[in-house]
């Protein structure tokens, strides 16, 4: 007998899966927000240096505001003022002639910036000034956040499958408020580095934890659904987090903000269910009959109770040993475990670099952020109900191929518009960004059916560490500018497509039940 008999008579899609999905909706509205939090946090203000260093207790004292920056600063060839460069002393010629300015000695800022704060009231940028030649710090806080989701993705895979998905579960929800509401009061950078690495390497559970927990509750019928419905969390986490970061502006309170959702979500952690595939995989039986029958209880199907006992869900496992723990190195002891570790995470790998490289150049279009940051987010919605029509339509693997490919030809389409076309490069960006989000869609599904349950968390967490090495290094992949200014879109352009066709390697799992065992997929796939 197979899982799938018993969770089809007891309503695979019924209001148990309903409640699994809602409390796990809750958790998973924060993530997006953190994810995205580097667009505003770390945004860099107009800045020019703090003229006040010039001072010669003479002139000086009578000049305005507006006068001081003339004879101080020195202005562009697009007629802004220089943001890291200063005059080495007051020239008060220009005050009569401006125009001749461009053989004067500059020194770079001797008294530190002043920033706009007309959009933000305060971000990592204006708090340490981290401009100029400290740029690179600026963007290393979202690469130091990932790299701790990455790690923390290959550490909650593997303790889930140890321990189990709902103790977990609480475990990242919990820890990752912890750090995220301690970075806030962060008082250097370095502690705000340090807070964000455990930030993300605790939160990250809650995503890899929960998908699992949602797909191993239901029937085949449903399970795309239920993929879909998931992933909807991260699109509305995601459009409300424009509205948020449009209204609070100060870094500090963003983050509160942002990671208050997860009060609600340690509350209703109470009624989230263990995995009985994952219960029974372990011969915890008692415990995964206690689970199966409250859902049929919830689900109304209560005259089957009497077919949920231990000796009959101790024929669904029997080809592995029960008490034997496994780890990472399973992914690699077998042939066809093998080649799908290395299929799965390179997939992984492009469509995180993809997405992430397109949803972190917000201000790349000349465009006001808070609508790029919404419209990249809306872009999704359309993206995903096309997914949930493709999954059974065309299958998991063309789905998945086919975003993939088209994101590869928006970004490609992108180099070879002139950059005075804002508008329609932003267009083309947002079409892509919504091909990106439908392939990461799938993928988290697609991979989720692939793996067998015995490392099916071990599986998700190799897969999201692979996804987060993509993310981290996505913001690096933007400073390649200074190289060339089309090299970023070439490179991102360059994922998607091998993305694609290692995606093309995959089986397809449309209408299959669920492999149970490293055996299953040696055997059948």
């Amino acid at each position: 007998m197979r899982f799938e008999n018993i969770i089809s008579e007891i309503n695979g899609f019924g209001r148990f899966q309903k409640m699994i999905l809602v409390i796990s909706f809750i958790g998973r509205f924060t993530l997006p927000c953190h994810f995205m939090l580097n667009n505003f946090i770390a945004a860099v203000p107009s800045h020019h240096c703090d003229p006040s260093s010039l001072d010669d207790g003479g002139t000086w004292g009578t000049l305005t505001p507006a006068e001081r920056l003339i004879v101080s600063i020195p202005v562009e060839e697009d007629g802004t003022l220089s943001s890291c460069q200063m005059f080495a002393e007051p020239q008060y010629h220009l005050l009569f002639n401006s125009s001749n300015d461009t053989e004067l000695p500059t020194v770079s800022c001797q008294s530190g910036w002043v920033y706009d704060n007309t959009t933000f009231k305060s971000t990592l940028t204006s708090q340490w000034d981290l401009v100029c030649d400290r740029r690179g710090k600026n963007k290393a806080t979202a690469t130091i956040f990932f790299i701790g989701v990455m790690f923390g993705a290959i550490t909650f895979g593997s303790l889930s499958d140890r321990f189990g998905r709902r103790i977990m579960l609480l475990v990242s929800y919990l820890s990752g408020m912890l750090f995220a509401v301690a970075s806030a009061f962060s008082t250097s950078y370095m502690m705000f580095a340090v807070l964000r690495f455990f930030t993300g390497f605790c939160i990250t559970g809650i995503v890899i934890v929960s998908t699992v927990l949602s797909v191993e509750w239901v029937d085949i019928e449903n399970r795309k659904l239920v993929g879909v419905i998931d992933s909807l969390a991260w699109t509305f986490g995601n459009i409300a987090f424009a509205g948020i970061a449009y209204l609070v502006t100060d870094w500090r309170w963003l983050i509160l903000s942002v990671t208050s959702p997860l009060i609600p979500a340690i509350f209703t952690w109470r009624w989230m269910p263990e995995s009985a595939r994952w219960l029974i995989a372990n011969g915890k039986l008692e415990q995964a009959q206690t689970y199966l029958q409250k859902c049929a209880k919830m689900n109304q199907r209560e005259e089957l109770n009497h077919r949920l006992k231990p000796e009959t869900l101790s024929t669904i496992v029997v080809t592995e040993r029960k008490d034997r723990a496994y780890s990472y190195l399973d992914l690699i002891r077998t042939p066809k475990m093998r080649k799908l570790a290395l299929h799965t995470g390179t997939v992984w790998f492009c469509v995180a670099t993809a997405f992430y490289g397109i949803s972190f150049n917000i201000t790349g279009f000349g465009l006001n952020i808070y609508l790029t940051q919404f419209t990249y987010a809306f872009i999704e919605l359309p993206a995903k109900l096309t997914v949930y029509y493709l999954l059974d339509k065309i299958g998991r693997r063309y789905t998945e191929v086919g975003s993939l490919l088209s994101v590869g030809v928006c970004l490609g389409i992108n180099i070879v518009i002139p950059k005075d076309m804002s508008i329609f490069r932003t267009v083309v960006a947002i079409t892509g960004k919504g091909f990106s989000s439908a392939s990461f869609a799938t993928v988290v599904l697609y991979s989720s059916e692939l793996y067998p349950t015995v490392i099916r968390q071990n599986g998700m967490g190799y897969n999201s560490f692979m996804a987060r090495l993509g993310v981290a290094v996505a913001p690096l992949i933007l400073l390649l500018d200074d190289v060339w200014k089309h090299l970023p879109q070439v490179v991102l352009c360059s994922a998607a497509v091998l993305g694609g066709m290692v995606a093309s390697r995959l089986a397809e799992t449309r209408d299959r039940c669920l492999p149970e065992t490293i055996e299953d997929i040696e055997e059948q796939w």
